[in-house]
């Protein structure tokens, strides 16, 4: 007898907007085409997964320059074809010259809400932290792929200096942003010709950018962390004020970690450890969630919704106390994954009503970034998360480099003496989740996506929907989500009205939103050997798939006589 479709229990449906890619050599599936496409060619080259990713990370830099960039912070998450697992972070940093009080918080603000005066710490080049971005891509690549920098750089330089055409997508993120690129001259320039953002269909050629990134082929990292860029970079800091200096590039060290572990109905999910917040909190999420039958409740439904939300605010109001670098501050990363701690947390859930939730233990943060997810069909897989933090990061150019730095210190608390405090050195909590999911020794999923605090709760719901309900891939990343710390709960405009008084009527204070979180990028895979990529309509997503392969052994080309 088959099991029940999803949707025979489901309280809100849809349809998905786009369609999976088939392959059986390699994956590649991020938030642009011409990114998608240049991780492939390194796969088609013979190339690896770590290959293809750096190469496609290099390529969203030009593509979605709103979102990423070489001043940018990076959480990569890799499976070798050994079936280790290993997580780099290259996380931005508190310069040196930071200190706890070097901003002034707007008087009133609530504790989560670290706005300043003059909105330092979130527009220009006070809000820049140190960068770490380039130097997790060269490492990763230096230790674990198979070609060289030129090489994987090449669809990278080749876009930035010929041009390419901006999307709907891109041509939007400008105009939201436009208010704070205009003040920039190189800025404006490039992206508001004539004192307009640029529109869909138009050509953005990114000249001084393309140099820059030939300059890293050549010099490696070291053109950013300690050459001629970060020259650029830190004469450009001190002229206005910025607190990044040399010694902060120079020094900055790429941090390897073991992931995160949780068992969930005999699955291993695997994410980030801290400073991260995500592997801990989707185990956390998902330990609580285990003690409930989520695939008879039926997805989209009022009493899956309301679970949700519930396990939402509980993992937020733990965040709030139990985040943070953990060189700075004490994360109790076993309490928080532990089964007895969620049957703790699960026994103070209300099936019928909303609650308001404190944590159980004795930040602001961009909700704009990129994702891609990468496999070589040979066993190795990349799951990585990359920003600049906010869209455009701190909105300016530095100049002679066409790099848009990050506006990271936006993230850290302006007021001294929290978790989340302003210290040296010290790295900043995020909400990446490049997560992995299997069974035994076998992969099953890798997924991940952009959002800012948005972003676990969405791989979670992710992760359920394949989990539980039985989805496929592009039904699991496309279906309607949503999102809570408390008291308002956003929902997208897929769930039905009904669903949303359902939840009203539970005491749920109801938002609908455009979007949840941003574009997830995920593959699936198969037991014969094949993948599934998969993206969803919330950003420029492609799956691109390599198969084929060979010709069969013997075959030959025999001219007609």
């Amino acid at each position: 007898m088959s099991k029940p479709s999803w949707r025979e229990r489901a309280g809100t449906q849809f349809v998905c907007e786009k369609q999976p890619a088939q392959g059986t050599d390699g994956m590649v599936v991020s938030n642009h085409p011409l990114a998608s496409a240049a991780g492939l060619e390194m796969l088609a080259a013979g190339g690896n997964a770590i290959d293809a990713a750096v190469a496609t990370q290099f390529a969203l830099t030009v593509v979605e320059p709103m979102m990423v960039g070489l001043v940018g912070g990076t959480t990569c998450h890799i499976r070798l074809a050994d079936g280790s697992h290993r997580i780099f972070d290259g996380m931005s940093a508190v310069p040196k010259a930071g200190r706890p009080d070097m901003y002034r918080p707007i008087v009133g603000a609530a504790p989560e809400v670290y706005d300043v005066e003059g909105q330092e710490n979130l527009v220009g080049p006070k809000s820049v932290a140190t960068p770490g971005s380039l130097r997790a891509w060269c490492l990763t690549l230096e230790r674990y792929g198979t070609m060289s920098l030129v090489d994987v750089m090449q669809p990278a330089i080749s876009h930035a200096a010929r041009g390419f055409v901006v999307t709907p997508y891109l041509s939007d993120c400008i105009e939201s942003a436009a208010a704070d690129l205009s003040r920039d001259k190189l800025a404006a320039a490039l992206l508001m010709p004539g004192g307009m953002p640029l529109k869909a269909g138009e050509r953005l050629v990114q000249g001084a950018y393309a140099d820059a990134l030939a300059l890293v082929a050549k010099q490696g990292e070291k053109a950013l962390h300690g050459g001629p860029l970060g020259d650029l970079l830190v004469e450009c800091m001190e002229r206005s004020g910025g607190y990044v200096g040399r010694a902060d590039l120079v020094d900055y060290k790429v941090a390897e970690r073991a992931p995160i572990r949780a068992l969930y109905r005999g699955w291993e999910i695997l994410g980030p450890p801290p400073p991260a917040a995500s592997g801990v909190h989707i185990a956390q999420m998902l330990n609580i969630l285990e003690g409930y039958d989520i695939a008879a409740f039926g997805f989209g439904t009022v009493e899956t919704l309301h679970l949700l939300a519930e396990v939402l605010k509980i993992a937020f109001a733990d965040r709030a106390e139990a985040s943070g670098d953990p060189d700075f501050v004490r994360v109790p990363v076993e309490r928080l994954i532990a089964k007895d701690y969620a049957a703790e947390r699960r026994s103070g859930i209300d099936l019928a009503h909303a609650k308001s939730w404190s944590t159980g233990l004795v930040g602001a943060e961009g909700a704009d970034t990129t994702h891609l997810t990468v496999a070589d069909g040979k066993g190795n897989v990349v799951c990585t998360t990359q920003t600049i933090n906010s869209l455009f990061g701190a909105r300016f150019i530095v100049p002679g480099t066409g790099m848009i730095p990050n506006n990271y210190m936006n993230n850290f608390d302006p007021r001294p003496g929290n978790a989340l405090s302003i210290a040296p050195g010290k790295r900043v909590t995020t909400s990446m989740s490049p997560m992995m999911a299997g069974r035994g020794d076998k992969i099953a999923y890798a997924l991940g996506l952009p959002g800012g605090r948005k972003i676990f709760p969405s791989a979670l719901q992710a992760l359920v929907n394949l989990i539980d309900h039985g989805m496929t891939l592009q039904e699991a990343v496309e279906a309607p989500r949503i999102w809570t710390e408390g008291p308002m709960l956003e929902i997208e405009h897929g769930i039905p009205e009904r669903v949303r008084q359902g939840l009203q009527a539970r005491g749920h204070k109801i938002q609908v939103m455009p979007t949840v979180a941003g574009g997830m990028n995920a593959i699936q895979f198969h037991d014969d050997g094949s993948m599934t990529g998969a993206a969803c309509w919330r950003a420029d997503g492609f799956a691109s798939a390599l198969s084929g392969g060979l010709a069969r052994a013997g075959v030959r080309f025999v001219l007609p006589h």
